[in-house]
């Protein structure tokens, strides 16, 4: 009998490796045939920077220890994509730039090295936004293409993650978000998505990690539960990334069990509809839309028992993030702290960098992003609004007996690739990123639905810090009583 991998689930894979009708080998295999077929020829999706020259030995290894001793931990052979800002020994880690063509850092990064531990292979690294930010287009690999729509981007900028995972090209993926690079190129692929609170999950030896405390890796997957036996594996305190002191005493037994189907019965949800995307037009067609398909999604929530209490109005909401900045001498270290003691390190400093002569072949707008600056006020102002919008919303939750806040995931549908490599580079359009300007909050997006232009749409269940089990406990009972998630279908 043949293992059909199409939207497959680690349980469906372990329950294989039981019953003795698959091996790792045999299901490397079958995603390294897929890959193949439609990232590298075909639909050409373009979701892979590079597959594992290893992986079929590490599963040969796997199926020998599962004979022997059985499984090796609760991720035993299971195929993982990792977005390329982290190290993964074995593979180069590129940021999807010419600037980092062929540098490999010869280590495994804190999330990478527990995976491995729980028995994952890591079958590939996948593109990304240029220097790890916006839409996932890159000088070393061109763009990556929506898997609804190949004209369209996959978001960013873990969208190599998204459309890879979505595309069944693996089991399961890493992606790495300060923004909304997780929970955007989730739905714009049409899977689930996680931005753990900061603190839950390492970000040593990965670009933009300490002292950067806004970004956070998390799994993107096809269901809420292998989103929760990931979270599982990779959370916990690592001495060296300083932020994780922070997750001490907030993490539960365990992420996956807790999961209930009938978890919304009862639940107070806020429905939050300010707009507060990037970029985001209220006027324009898609963003109606967009619209049309969370309005259902808010009565499918009460449908399946949730108290609504629609809407509510976070105040100052706009004022706050209006305000956002960057810390550039924060990211400046950050940088160096991740090269630092690496062999052939291409550059020294983001400084070095900017003065390669391959500085120049990269888009005006990624440049933009890396020589941005800002000022003390400007920092100062932002951690104060900062600060505000926690009690804010902490305070609305509190007044109305809230267990989570419901929003729109994005409020665009997917862009147009080619409105993001040429001018006026649109990139980012609609994702929110209230919970990444708090950066102690949890979020988790899961579809929702379809528009009328057969594009993807989410909803986002956002909550307090180190309340993500409770949102994957809400997610899941949502995309149980809906199964919204649409097989993409590549001719």
């Amino acid at each position: 009998m043949t293992f059909n991998i199409i939207d497959t689930t680690i349980e469906d894979i372990h329950a294989a490796f039981e019953n003795g009708s698959l091996t790792c080998r045999k299901l490397v295999e079958s995603y390294l045939t897929r890959i193949d077929q439609i990232d590298r020829s075909g639909p050409t999706l373009n979701a892979f920077i590079c597959t594992n020259p290893k992986a079929l030995e590490e599963a040969d290894r796997l199926d020998k220890l599962y004979l022997e001793t059985g499984p090796v931990g609760p991720l035993h052979g299971i195929p993982i994509i990792f977005k390329d800002q982290g190290d993964v020994d074995g593979m180069p880690t590129t940021l999807g730039s010419v600037l980092f063509e062929g540098y490999e850092p010869g280590r495994d990064c804190t999330v990478a090295a527990k995976l491995k531990a729980a028995g994952a292979i890591i079958i590939g690294k996948a593109t990304l936004g240029e220097l790890g930010a916006g839409d996932t287009h890159g000088t070393l690999f061109g763009s990556t293409k929506n898997v609804y729509d190949p004209l369209r981007t996959a978001g960013g900028s873990s969208g190599g993650t998204g459309a890879a995972v979505s595309a069944n090209l693996c089991t399961a993926g890493i992606g790495q978000e300060g923004f909304a690079s997780i929970r955007r190129p989730s739905i714009w692929n049409g899977i689930c998505g996680l931005r753990p609170t900061a603190g839950l999950v390492s970000r040593h030896g990965v670009y933009a990690g300490w002292p950067m405390v806004n970004g956070s890796l998390g799994p993107m997957c096809r269901t809420v539960d292998d989103a929760a036996k990931i979270m599982d594996v990779i959370v916990g305190y690592d001495p060296k990334d300083p932020v994780t002191a922070r997750g001490i005493g907030n993490v539960p037994r365990s992420y996956s069990e807790v999961l209930d189907k009938n978890a919304l019965a009862g639940a107070r949800i806020g429905v939050m509809r300010a707009s507060m995307g990037f970029k985001a037009n209220p006027d324009a067609e898609d963003f109606g839309r967009v619209t049309e398909v969370f309005n259902i999604a808010v009565k499918e929530l009460v449908n399946a028992g949730a108290e609504v209490i629609d809407p509510i109005e976070i105040p100052e909401l706009q004022e706050c993030l209006a305000t956002r900045t960057r810390d550039v001498s924060e990211e400046d270290e950050s940088f160096e702290r991740w090269l630092a003691g690496r062999p052939n390190v291409p550059y020294g400093t983001r400084e070095n960098a900017m003065a390669s002569p391959k500085w120049s072949e990269l888009r005006p707008n990624t440049r933009a992003r890396w020589e941005f600056s800002s000022t003390a006020e400007d920092r100062d102002r932002y951690h104060t609004a900062r600060e505000r919008l926690t009690t804010n919303l902490l305070n609305v939750m509190a007044e109305h007996r809230l267990d989570a806040i419901v929003h729109k995931a994005v409020e665009h549908e997917p862009t147009l690739i080619e409105e993001g490599i040429r001018p006026p580079y649109r990139d980012q359009a609609g994702a929110p990123h209230i919970n990444t300007f708090l950066i102690y909050a949890a979020s988790v997006v899961v579809p929702a639905g379809y528009t009328s232009a057969g594009l993807p749409v989410g909803i986002t269940f956002l909550g307090r810090a180190y309340d993500d089990h409770n949102m994957l406990r809400l997610a899941y009972a949502y995309e149980r009583a809906t199964q919204h998630r649409r097989i993409p279908k590549f001719e």
